[in-house]
C-alpha cells in the first residue's frame, strides 16, 4: 500500500486482468519457494512509525503536505489522512548494537520532525489514538491528496454496497457509531516492526509472531480513549478492525483486518494461496513491473492487514521473506517502542527454534483468544499459555517471555549491554504496571477526564524521551 497508483476507478476488465496476474504470481512464488530462491541466511530488522501532527491546541494538524515538503527526507512519507506521516528506518542486521542503532536513528529523525513542525507552529505526537481527535476530524476533507487513498476508500464502500461503517466497540464504555468513509482508520497509529529471517524458517517465526502477539500488545497498550470514551487497553485494535471492513453485508468476503484462521503448516505459499482464494482484490492496477517483480501479488497483500503480515521484498533482484508485526501501537516513547521491539525479536527467535514447536502445543484459536484478551484488558489479561495454564499476561512476560527474549537476544549476537538496557525497560515496565494506556487512565482518575490536559501532559512526557514507566501523573 506505499506505492501510488495511476486511477481511482476500475472496471471489470481491470478486475479480470489483475485476477489472471495474481494467479500467475501465485504460482511463480510456488516455484521460487520450491527452487530457494529467497535469501536462506541472516536476520535483519526495520520498522516504521505512524506519527500526528498536532496544532498548538492539541488538535490533530492537516498539513503534511507542506510539512513533508520542508522536511524533504526520504524515510518520511505521508500517511491517510493529512495530520498523520510515517517515519522508517534504515534495515539493521541483527547483531552487536543493532537495537541501539536503531534507536540512535530514530532519535535523530525524531528530533528532527519535530523541529520541523515547531516551524510550522505544530508539533508531532506518537500514541496509539489521540485523545483529542474527533470525529469530524477524520472525513475525506483530511483525506490525503493520493490516488491509493482515494482508490481504497471507494473500492472499500463498494464491497460494502456503499453502507456506512459500523463501529461498536464494548470496553470499560460502549461506543457506537457510523461513518461514511473509512477515514477512522487514521486514527489508529503504531509501530510495526519488520523481521526478515531466512526463508527455510519463516513458517516457525510467523506462528511465533501470532503467539507472541497477546503478551506484546499487553505490554505495549497505549491507546485506552477514542472520542472519550474509555474502551480497551488497545483500542485500536476493535478500530481498525471495523474501520476498513469490506467484508459486512457481503456474503462470501472475508475480512480484510485481522488476527487470521491458522498457523502455517509447511509453507509461506499457504499465506499467498489463501490470499487469492479468499480476498477479492481491491486496487486492480495495472502494473508493468514484470511478473518477477511480484507485483500484482505484493499489492494485493498489501490491502489484507493481518496483524501479523507475511511480505516479500526484494533487494536488487534477490527476493526476501519478512514479517510485519502490526499490533503494537506508536509511543509512549523511542526507547519504550525499541525496547517492544527487542521483546518481540527475541522471543521470537527463541519460539521459532523450540523443540518442541510451540504451535503444536498452543491451539491457533487459543493465540487468537489470548491476543483480544490482551487488547482489552492489557497486563491484566487472563491468558493461556504453552503449559496449559492461565495467568495474567504480566506474570507471562515476567516468567517467560522476557527470559525467552533474553536468550533470543543472545543467539542472535546482541550485545549484552543492549539486551540489559532494553529488556530492563521491559522488566520495569511490567513490574509497575504502567504502560501507555494505565498512564493515560490514572491521569484521567487524577485529572479528570480532560484530554487537552492529558495529551499536553503526554506530549511533556515523551519529549523527556523517558520510558513510561517513569512518567509522573
Amino acid at each position: 500500500m506505499g506505492q501510488e497508483i495511476a486511477q481511482t476507478c476500475f472496471s471489470p476488465q481491470d478486475h479480470a486482468r489483475f485476477a489472471r496476474s495474481l494467479a500467475d504470481e501465485t504460482a511463480l512464488l510456488e516455484n521460487w519457494l520450491r527452487e530457494g530462491r529467497f535469501r536462506a541466511s541472516g536476520h535483519i530488522v526495520g520498522f516504521e512509525l505512524e506519527a500526528w501532527l498536532l496544532d498548538r491546541n492539541c488538535f490533530p494538524l492537516p498539513s503534511n503536505e507542506a510539512y513533508l515538503a520542508k522536511l524533504a527526507s526520504p524515510l518520511v512519507v505521508p500517511e491517510l489522512s493529512k495530520f498523520n506521516v510515517e517515519i522508517n528506518g534504515t534495515p539493521q542486521v541483527l547483531e552487536a548494537d543493532a537495537f541501539a542503532r536503531m534507536e540512535a536513528e530514530l532519535t535523530h529523525t525524531w528530533r528532527r520532525c519535530l523541529e520541523v513542525a515547531h516551524e510550522l507552529e505544530g508539533t508531532l505526537i506518537m500514541i496509539g489514538i489521540l485523545p483529542t481527535v474527533r470525529e469530524r476530524d477524520l472525513t475525506l476533507a483530511n483525506i490525503s491528496p493520493l490516488n491509493r487513498y482515494y482508490a481504497l476508500n471507494r473500492q472499500v464502500l463498494e464491497h460494502r454496497c456503499r453502507a456506512p461503517l459500523r463501529i461498536d466497540i464494548h470496553g470499560r464504555e460502549h461506543l457506537e457509531l457510523t461513518h461514511a468513509d473509512v477515514m477512522l482508520e487514521a486514527a489508529t497509529t503504531s509501530f510495526q516492526v519488520h523481521l526478515q529471517a531466512p526463508a527455510a524458517r519463516i513458517v516457525r517465526y510467523l506462528n511465533a509472531a501470532s503467539i507472541l502477539s497477546g503478551p506484546l500488545v499487553a505490554l505495549a497498550a497505549n491507546a485506552p480513549f477514542l472520542f472519550g470514551a474509555d474502551l480497551w487497553d488497545e483500542s485500536r485494535i476493535p478500530l481498525f478492525e471495523q474501520a476498513v471492513d469490506s467484508a459486512e453485508g457481503t456474503p462470501g468476503q472475508a475480512r480484510r483486518v485481522t488476527f487470521g484462521e491458522d498457523y502455517l503448516h509447511a509453507s509461506a505459499l499457504e499465506c499467498f494461496a489463501d490470499n487469492l482464494a479468499r480476498f477479492t482484490p481491491l486496487l486492480p492496477m495495472r502494473l508493468d513491473d514484470g511478473v518477477q517483480r511480484l507485483a500484482h501479488l505484493r499489492l494485493h497483500n498489501g490491502t489484507i492487514w493481518r496483524w501479523n503480515r507475511l511480505l516479500i521484498g526484494f533487494e536488487g533482484d534477490a527476493p526476501h521473506l519478512r514479517i510485519e508485526q502490526r499490533a503494537m501501537p506508536a509511543g509512549p516513547s523511542v526507547r519504550d517502542m525499541v525496547a517492544n521491539a527487542a521483546v518481540y525479536v527475541g522471543a521470537s527467535r527463541t519460539l521459532a527454534q523450540r523443540v518442541p514447536a510451540p504451535e503444536n502445543e498452543l491451539p491457533f484459536a487459543q493465540a487468537r483468544e489470548n491476543f483480544y484478551r490482551c487488547a482489552r484488558h492489557g497486563l491484566s489479561a487472563q491468558v493461556r499459555w504453552l503449559d496449559g495454564h492461565e495467568r495474567s499476561a504480566a506474570a507471562l512476560l515476567s516468567d517467560e517471555i522476557l527470559p525467552m527474549a533474553g536468550d533470543g537476544l543472545a543467539a542472535l549476537g546482541i550485545d549484552a549491554r543492549d539486551i540489559d538496557t532494553y529488556l530492563d525497560v521491559a522488566r520495569a515496565r511490567v513490574r509497575s504496571g504502567q504502560n501507555g494506556a494505565q498512564w493515560q487512565r490514572q491521569h484521567a482518575r487524577k485529572h479528570g477526564r480532560d484530554l487537552f490536559r492529558l495529551t499536553a501532559d503526554y506530549l511533556e512526557h515523551q519529549r523527556s524521551a523517558m520510558p513510561v514507566h517513569e512518567w509522573p501523573v
